[in-house]
């Protein structure tokens, strides 16, 4: 008999409620992130808990690189979002800030994200620019 994941249950690493009813639905796939705030949010907690599998699925094709490399990855902190604009119906930015440290040392990367809603409905990330 599969264990459920004991993390299901923990708080959001983005920093919502229970993460199986947050982010947790859209990395295991039961359903589709509706915006690109929750897209970006999950992002977030893939990159916490190491989902290569999830980041590169909503990576946009013309932008996502060929591997993603966790062996030196950051201690992530937290996560707060600042903005959330919809251009237009496939076109949005999101701009947070997400705490992390790396060798003891506290950092940010504050970022404005730019996502694509392709024809298949789902937003993808294309890039962003980071604040210095």
């Amino acid at each position: 008999m599969a264990r459920p994941d004991p993390r299901a249950t923990a708080p959001c690493p983005c920093g919502g409620l229970e993460y199986a009813t947050c982010c947790g639905r859209f990395i295991a796939g039961a359903e589709v992130p509706a915006t690109a705030e929750q897209l970006m949010r999950s992002r977030y907690s893939a990159y916490v808990r190491q989902d290569a599998a999830y980041l590169r699925d909503t990576w946009a094709d013309a932008t996502r690189p060929a591997t993603l490399d966790f062996d030196d990855a950051p201690q992530w902190l937290g996560l707060q979002v600042k903005a959330h604009v919809q251009r237009d119906d496939t076109h949005a930015e999101v701009e947070f800030v997400a705490r992390y440290k790396v060798a003891g040392r506290a950092h940010r990367l504050h970022e404005r994200s730019r996502f694509e809603r392709g024809s298949d409905g789902r937003w993808r990330y294309v890039d962003g620019d980071l604040f210095e």
